[in-house]
């Protein structure tokens, strides 16, 4: 019996279709992986199935009585909450119960004896509830996860409105296991994530007994937990049974089995058009020229799917920086508190460098000092000259309703309206993306608009803070092809080695000076 059955869907946004006619089952146990470039539409469809968004057409059909819990990875923590608070929210259902238990007690002085029985055993039925989900050691299960993720070492009076993407991640992950659901869906779990956690849920999700829907582009932690893919390309949904590796070679075969057949068909229906051209008009012919028609309007014509635009990132280049990128000397970088050791550390021109390490040890606090956007607590930058820095934040929230077009137009006046579009079409945008406003893509298309600004853009220095994050695997490559190739300095955060390890010529581990419990 299928936990999860979706049957006819179809769903677009404007005159942008996003599925058509798509059905989908989820049974027991299945660990699946929901893969497609970005833009194909894996976040909406996880908003359709847990009724966040309603479809256009089609029905999704839920088995009575199962818990869903959902990973968002656009999942807003409101300012002014505690991470404690967040930790807590995982147990409303409980916090429902209770209230409405001590409802029942105050209706129960002004009722008649038979009513004062069964609101006595509607209130021994919620007491149970409450006894057996632990609903009064709630806070001992809230600090043992906060342990285990790391969450204790930031704070659980901390507000979340201060924490770093990774850490907010953390949050989201504790509420989502402390929720012990029936079915986890998740929506890119490890961006963000350092790789001691990344590590822990992979093993999590190994163990995991019951169905989880995994959408990630992070292909070895995927073929790692999953034994099914849903491919979802071209308003499509397609399984295939196995991990990535096998669903790779399994599309390319019959894609080229496909393409075959198309080629046999036109020419096979170029044959019959000249046919039907040359012998038409011949009464000895025309009868079977006329077959030939026939046969001709009868057939099922093979169609190829549009080929997706492929990104192509190639960094412009400035004129050479000086030898030296930057000196530290007694660094102590921070905000309220020091979130490190004093730092003596030198940067060379050509290096390119990997900051690894825990979240919320302050890698990108780092990065933001050294090129002087944050204030250290203590010691000094020394920096050298003719310094051209591209810089890829983490986090933008903020597009004020801008269109693509309008964003790159925004940081590129001198560009006409053909050259923005062919550069955003060079980052593997379609013409709908590129008329869409920002803040209604998908994070990765978000990425890719970011790095149009950034290769555009004459520099002799990149500062990349978690670049990979959201990306497809197409263009995850090619951003590594890119960085390969790039002639200047590069300093970089990154919690995958599969990246950076092409990419660095050195690896410094953050841990090493951090203040920070790891």
């Amino acid at each position: 019996m299928s936990i999860l059955t979706v049957k006819n869907l179809s769903h677009g946004f404007g005159d942008r279709a996003i599925f058509n006619n798509v059905s989908f089952r989820l049974l027991k146990g299945e660990h699946i992986g929901l893969i497609g470039a970005n833009g194909e539409g894996k976040s909406t469809f996880m908003n359709i199935i847990t009724r966040k968004l309603q479809p256009d057409e089609g029905k999704v059909e839920w088995s009575k009585n199962v818990r869903v819990g959902y990973m968002d990875q656009h999942a807003v923590l409101q300012k002014g909450s505690t991470v404690r608070d967040v930790l807590r929210t995982a147990f409303k259902y409980l916090f429902d119960l209770e209230r409405q238990m001590n409802e029942l007690y105050l209706s129960m002085g002004e009722c008649a004896p038979d009513e004062l029985e069964r609101l006595l055993e509607d209130v021994g039925y919620i007491q149970d509830m409450l006894d057996n989900n632990d609903f009064y050691v709630i806070d001992a299960k809230v600090e043992e996860i906060a342990r285990g993720l790391g969450l204790d070492d930031i704070g659980l009076d901390k507000d979340v409105d201060d924490l770093s993407g990774g850490q907010r991640t953390k949050i989201l992950l504790g509420k989502l296991l402390l929720e012990k659901p029936d079915i986890l869906l998740l929506d890119e779990p490890t961006n963000y994530l350092d790789e001691k956690h990344i590590e822990w849920l992979k093993r999590y999700l190994q163990e995991y007994e019951n169905a989880f829907i995994l959408i990630s582009h992070d292909i070895p932690f995927l073929n790692s937990v999953i034994n099914l893919i849903y491919h979802m390309e071209n308003q499509e949904l397609n399984r295939y049974v196995g991990d990535y590796d096998n669903f790779m070679s399994v599309h390319q075969m019959k894609k080229q089995q496909l393409e075959s057949a198309f080629k046999r068909q036109q020419q096979e229906i170029a044959d019959l058009k000249d046919f039907v051209a040359r012998n038409k008009a011949s009464v000895a012919t025309r009868n079977m020229a006329m077959s030939r028609q026939k046969k001709l309007d009868k057939m099922d014509v093979i169609e190829l799917a549009k080929e997706k635009p492929k990104p192509e990132f190639n960094f412009k280049m400035a004129r050479a920086s000086s030898k030296l990128i930057f000196e530290t000397k007694d660094l102590v970088i921070g905000y309220d508190t020091p979130l490190s050791k004093p730092l003596n550390l030198r940067m060379e021109r050509g290096q390119k460098i990997a900051l690894v390490g825990s979240n919320g040890i302050g890698k990108t606090t780092l990065l933001r000092s050294i090129i002087g956007l944050n204030r250290p607590i203590s010691g000094s930058v020394e920096t050298g000259e003719n310094h051209y820095i591209g810089y890829f934040e983490q986090e933008v929230k903020n597009y004020n309703g801008k269109t693509c077009i309008e964003e790159v137009w925004d940081e590129f006046p001198s560009f006409n309206q053909y050259e923005v579009r062919a550069a955003l079409a060079k980052c593997g945008l379609t013409t709908k993306h590129i008329e869409s406003k920002v803040d209604v893509l998908s994070g990765g298309e978000k990425a890719k608009v970011r790095l149009c600004k950034l290769i555009n853009r004459e520099t002799n220095i990149l500062v990349l803070d978690e670049p990979t994050n959201h990306l497809d695997v197409d263009a995850k490559e090619e951003l590594k092809r890119a960085l390969k190739e790039y002639k200047g300095t590069i300093l970089l955060i990154s919690h995958e080695p599969e990246f950076y390890n092409e990419v660095a010529t050195e690896v410094w581990n953050c841990e090493d000076w951090t203040t920070k419990l790891v």
